[in-house]
């Protein structure tokens, strides 16, 4: 097959003008299309495409995000707060639910739906201590899980006296943080070493 001016098609050829500037430049000239028939299977996806691009675009907003929820995979997020005190002392629980081996854990919990990060170690050191914390800075974000995303931050005591929640926690302390307790969750311990 040929173009226009008999080069093959797809073939590049030079434009010879002495009034353009720079380097020659090419011309491509490009295939012909050929129609595919209405009823290949090809044609019948491209308009199912197209039919569902529209449904998609007319759902808009908050109704969108629903379906978007229901199609993927979706996640507990677990959120653990690293707070110290004045002195640089990190508070640690002894978590009843846990395993017998290695009950001490920082404060943990899942967030709730249309809660932040930051709400959820607030909320979570509130419940399971008493105390009250102002969250600082994201330490960790860890994905690969099968169905969670851990997350992690710093904070700070701001106030309030220990009244454990005495289903979930057992005790609490306060450690220097070169001096943590045995049966200390692994990953725990490698998260306070990378506040130090």
């Amino acid at each position: 097959m040929s173009g226009g001016n008999g080069e093959p098609l797809g073939r590049m050829m030079p434009l010879a003008s002495p009034s353009l500037r720079g380097p020659p430049r090419a011309v491509v000239h490009h295939r012909r299309v050929t129609k595919v028939p209405a009823d290949t299977p090809m044609e019948r996806n491209s308009t199912m495409k197209r039919i569902a691009a529209m449904a998609w675009r007319t759902l808009r907003g908050s109704v969108q995000w629903r379906v978007l929820w229901l199609w993927h995979a979706t996640f507990m997020v677990g959120v653990s707060g690293i707070v110290k005190d004045d002195e640089g002392r990190v508070l640690l629980l002894r978590h009843r639910l846990w395993p017998e081996h290695r009950q001490w854990g920082l404060p943990t919990g899942y967030a709730k739906r249309s809660e932040t990060f930051e709400d959820t170690v607030s909320r979570e050191v509130l419940e399971e201590t008493g105390l009250t914390v102002r969250v600082r800075d994201l330490v960790n974000l860890e994905s690969g899980y099968r169905l969670r995303v851990e997350v992690a931050y710093t904070a700070d005591l701001i106030g309030g006296d220990i009244n454990l929640d005495s289903f979930e926690v057992l005790e609490a302390q306060w450690f220097a943080t070169d001096r943590l307790p045995e049966g200390l969750l692994e990953s725990h311990r490698t998260l306070i070493q990378k506040t130090r």
